[in-house]
């Protein structure tokens, strides 16, 4: 199998740090082929078995992979809700994809303390598009899994004590620690060794992404709903369903939900109470061949009731056929491709930096000179506010692949 030039390159420089450092972070932008490439760095170590990590929608693409590669080395390819099969003696190298997911902090997830455990002394690549999406302190667990992480601090908190200005914000009323302010200067410092990033343009990728905002006039009842839970906190329908958001965390998310058309009611069920925003998407994109991405799981129902039979929830029907694809956000932002839509629509938007970096280039080939991709907001509703905010998140993904 041939590699492309720049591929081939990092190889080389990959199984240099890796054999050094036996930790190695490939910070490499969506669709440069992150995982070809360290399938390749495996296939240069000393190694006879490998245990990749990832998300399950990944898992046949990365097959596909290897098979194409044919390398002397066995592979075992697991998804992250299974690595508590994994048995940890019977890997030499450990590839753990979309590393950002084990960035939670202070304190560092059950998965990724199992993981810790597999890795251990292995030897390991990171591999990661938006190693730290949100805050620089999302590097600390992913590079903890290691016993030779660059870090000398065993504990998120002594590591916080170097590298973090930690600050206090109110939660409910009550004042917690906010360790999101890490020093990025002094992490790069320490972490430059280990980690070869790569951008699209680097790789010759010539394509836009475009963003439009569209704004969709929702139905009275639904403005009139949001002020009657804003003003109550509480609202009992005619049927004897309850909306209950007696707190601001809850607030902000019955609002987040109604502002789109759907709501959870408290006592878990899920009602469709406006499909404005499905029909305005069905007229707009009619003819066109769409990716939807939706947040609440009411909305692909809402989704379904427009769309008809003109919409799937299945990857390979949608490549197949000229069906649109409707995806939630965080289940469908990594390890898959949309190449074949004309559009990327978001039906709602998440907080999530990670969501927007990842899913927006699903769109995104070598070939393709512009993504278009279309955000619906309500009229007056809440998620221009989150868009702004995960727009001044973008610093902390883009600093991975600025030259200097």
């Amino acid at each position: 199998m041939n590699f492309r030039p720049y591929q081939q390159s990092i190889i080389e420089e990959g199984t240099k740090r890796l054999s050094r450092l036996r930790i190695i972070m490939l910070a490499m932008e969506v669709r440069t082929g992150k995982t070809l490439t360290s399938l390749g760095i495996a296939n240069r170590m000393d190694i006879s078995s490998v245990l990749f990590i990832t998300k399950k929608k990944a898992i046949s693409s990365i097959e596909a992979d290897y098979k194409l590669l044919n390398p002397s080395y066995t592979l075992n390819v697991t998804n992250y809700e299974s690595v508590h099969k994994v048995s940890a003696n019977d890997y030499d190298l450990i590839i753990v994809d979309e590393s950002h997911s084990m960035g939670a902090f202070p304190k560092a997830s059950v998965r990724t303390k199992r993981i810790k455990e597999i890795v251990g002394k292995k030897y390991c690549i990171l591999l990661s598009g938006t190693p730290t999406p949100e805050s620089w302190s999302q590097i600390f667990h992913q590079f903890w899994i290691s016993e030779f992480t660059p870090f000398v601090e065993k504990s998120f908190y002594k590591w916080a004590k170097v590298y973090v200005n930690v600050t206090q914000r109110k939660i409910n009323g009550y004042d917690v620690n906010d360790y999101s302010g890490a020093n990025e200067n002094l992490i790069r410092q320490k972490i430059s060794k280990h980690i070869i990033s790569f951008s699209q343009s680097e790789a010759g990728f010539t394509s836009k992404v475009n963003e439009h905002i569209l704004h969709v006039e929702m139905n009275p009842t639904t403005y009139k709903l949001v002020k009657t839970i804003e003003k109550d906190l509480v609202y009992e329908g005619k049927n004897g369903g309850v909306i209950l958001a007696d707190t601001p965390i809850k607030l902000m998310q019955k609002v987040h939900q109604l502002y789109s058309g759907t709501i959870k009611l408290e006592d878990g069920s899920s009602a469709t109470i406006d499909n404005s925003k499905g029909v305005f998407i069905k007229k707009k994109f009619q003819g066109k061949k769409i990716g939807i991405f939706y947040k609440f799981k009411e909305e692909l129902k809402l989704l379904q009731s427009v769309f008809g039979e003109q919409i799937t929830t299945d990857l390979e029907e949608f490549n197949t056929t000229n069906k649109n694809i409707a995806l939630q956000i965080v289940s469908g932002r990594e390890g898959i491709s949309l190449s074949k839509a004309d559009y990327l629509v978001y039906f709602n938007i998440d907080f999530s930096a990670t969501s927007y970096w990842q899913s927006r280039d699903r769109l995104t080939t070598k070939e393709r000179q512009t993504n278009d991709v279309y955000w619906i907001f309500s009229k007056g509703g809440l998620e221009d506010k989150i868009y702004k905010q995960v727009q001044d998140k973008k610093s902390f993904t883009t600093k991975h692949y600025e030259r200097t």
